[in-house]
């Protein structure tokens, strides 16, 4: 195993809407899939430092020192060399690639020097399909092909050759399966080249062509971002957050994936390694409410409009109506695969593409689908009759499914149980059921929706109830803590000042929060079928800021916030878990973390300066003015 990778922590996020790229603070493209999120990967030396492909481009001589930072209120990178004898940069973006479908996506890298002289190396060498599928090289008069049996790349020439002289400043060389470029430059002297995929011929692309080029995309990213409603206390890490899910979402269908990588380690060394590209059901709630409280309603409405179509599918089989989790398309073909030929982000194996929990059931997707489409509802957002047969349907189906053991919503591998979540969730379902029905009159069995809802919430409190933790517990048979129940008053299961959540919020703390970062739950207490441990989960410590502030323990929600934010990486951005040292851990950046942040952030204000407990009217506060 090479002890070369970066730290998880240490990069960058690119994207066009449709795909992404992470970019490390060395200036290395080291995570790219093409032509969408869940495609195979084109660059993956983040799992396999030798044999996962890379592009990189970084200073010929060591010595440097490196910054990275985005343009303000863009989603364009630049990554900073600084030596005594220049600075140079490199900056790294993907022009949007608007709502259709397409296999052409473009990832720019214009490099340039700021101060003095610099001699900078770029060298592609890309691994198709994992590092499984073969490719050649052709060098053309303006760039070189890159081809395999699935995809073909092609490197673009920016600007005329620089001259020093009536010398070439830079030389290119082919290698045996990428290609090497040395270039010296001055200051105020640019080059770069342009990543294409589609099949395309490389071509000499003009300073005038890349100028317009980035000025679209900047601004591009600037208009979208003063779309936003939010003016409270922490604009900067919420902007960059909702940047960050943007980057995220698969623009033509309005789907957001969990993550745009696969396989990075809960625990380095470990096996909890799993494929985030997909689209969870569970995301729906939470990226509803975050977008509209944001007052970004097109995207609330296209991902809405998404969960729609997959209730109306109704594809699922051992997991109910719905999957858990979707490609960003809508397909559900999930099939969970090793890639033995990987070996893991710092020996951090087996690497899956895929996701075999596909097909689990988990209960409370149906809460938080419920609950997205009535917080959508409540915005104006209103469904036509056709949906609202579908979830008719869909609420039945839970009235007679929700008393049984399910697989709960960590997915964990160790059997079904009778997760306390997944109860309170149906109720969630149902619930909001009842409401859309009233507030709409719509026609819908609301004596059983009621009876059930009623069932559920009787079950909860006695059987999810444990008297001698005095505290909500994980499952009935186990007086094992679980922070997913931080949820209980955010969703309005109980108030936020009952005495047995009070009592619970207090056994929390002292078992599964460490300082301000909280524990999902014990594995050594509550096995889950995998081996290993794991860090404390941002999603979480974000709920407890939530629930601590509705608790009316406001100072105490700010400070918790505050140190939380001291976790994000240079550039604000969160994978799923934080370790013991403070080091990011899974799948980079999550979208998860990003949402939990906003709508901490987003509540918190609002009860910072209105006094704690409803938030009800954040959402109404959020809409911008027709």
């Amino acid at each position: 195993m090479r002890d070369d990778y970066p730290d998880i922590s240490g990069h960058g996020i690119i994207g066009d809407l449709q795909t992404a790229a992470l970019i490390d603070s060395e200036g290395t493209v080291d995570w790219f899939c093409c032509p969408r999120f869940d495609s195979p990967s084109v660059f993956a030396s983040l799992l396999d430092a030798e044999q996962g492909g890379f592009f990189r481009i970084r200073p010929a001589d060591e010595g440097y020192v490196t910054r990275q930072l985005y343009l303000p209120n863009t989603a364009i990178l630049i990554t900073r060399f600084l030596t005594e004898a220049g600075v140079g940069e490199v900056i790294d973006f993907m022009p949007v690639a608007g709502k259709t479908a397409t296999e052409r996506h473009e990832l720019v890298r214009m490099v340039r020097v700021v101060r003095g002289s610099m001699r900078f190396v770029a060298e592609i060498q890309p691994r198709f399909d994992y590092g499984r599928a073969p490719h050649t090289i052709e060098a053309r008069e303006n760039g070189a092909v890159f081809t395999s049996e699935s995809l073909t790349l092609t490197m673009h020439r920016i600007g005329d050759a620089v001259l020093h002289g009536t010398e070439r400043a830079g030389h290119a060389e082919v290698l045996e399966h990428g290609v090497r470029v040395t270039i010296s430059l001055d200051a105020g002297e640019m080059t770069g080249v342009v990543l294409e995929s589609g099949g395309v011929e490389p071509r000499q692309i003009s300073f005038d062509e890349l100028r317009q080029t980035f000025e679209e995309t900047r601004s591009y990213w600037r208009n979208w971002n003063s779309r936003s409603t939010y003016t409270g206390r922490w604009r900067e890490m919420v902007s960059r957050s909702a940047m960050t899910l943007k980057l995220m979402t698969y623009a033509p269908t309005g789907a957001l994936v969990a993550a745009p990588t696969s396989a990075l380690p809960e625990q380095v060394g470990g096996e909890r390694n799993w494929d985030y590209r997909f689209t969870w059901v569970r995301d729906a709630s939470f990226s509803v409410y975050a977008l509209l409280g944001l007052g970004y309603t097109d995207e609330a409405e296209a991902f809405v409009g998404w969960l729609m179509d997959r209730i109306r599918e109704s594809v699922g089989t051992g997991s109910g109506p719905l999957k858990i989790m979707y490609r960003v398309d809508g397909s559900s073909d999930l099939v969970e695969e090793t890639l033995d030929k990987l070996e893991g982000y710092r020996g951090s194996s087996p690497v899956h593409v895929g996701n075999g929990a596909a097909d689990q059931l988990q209960l409370d997707i149906y809460g938080e689908a419920m609950d997205a489409i009535h917080v959508a509802d409540t915005h104006g957002l209103e469904l036509p009759h056709q949906g609202w047969a579908q979830i008719v349907d869909m609420l039945n189906w839970v009235c007679e499914n929700w008393d049984q053991p399910e697989e709960g919503i960590w997915e964990t591998r160790g059997g079904r149980q009778d997760f306390t979540y997944g109860r309170f969730m149906c109720w969630v379902a149902l619930d909001r059921g009842v409401r859309l029905a009233r507030g709409h009159g719509r026609p819908a069995p609301l004596s059983a929706w009621i009876e059930q809802r009623d069932r559920i919430y009787d079950q909860v409190m006695t059987r999810g109830w444990h008297p001698d933790r005095g505290a909500f517990v994980q499952h009935y048979d186990t007086d094992v803590l679980d922070a997913s129940l931080l949820l209980m008053p955010l969703m309005g299961f109980v108030a936020p000042r009952d005495p047995m959540w009070l009592s619970t919020l207090d056994a929390m703390e002292g078992e599964l929060v460490s300082d301000s970062l909280v524990y999902r739950y014990d594995p050594a207490a509550s096995p889950d079928g995998l081996r290993g441990s794991e860090g404390t989960f941002t999603l979480c410590s974000f709920f407890y800021v939530d629930a601590l502030a509705r608790a009316g323990r406001l100072d105490e929600a700010e400070l918790v916030f505050e140190k939380a934010l001291t976790y994000s990486n240079h550039l604000g951005l969160y994978s799923e878990e934080i370790g013991l040292t403070g080091e990011q851990l899974g799948n980079f950046p999550q979208a998860f973390s990003h949402l939990a942040l906003i709508n901490a952030a987003v509540n918190l204000d609002y009860q910072l300066d209105h006094g704690s407990g409803d938030v009800e009217a954040v959402l109404h506060k959020g809409r911008r003015a027709e």
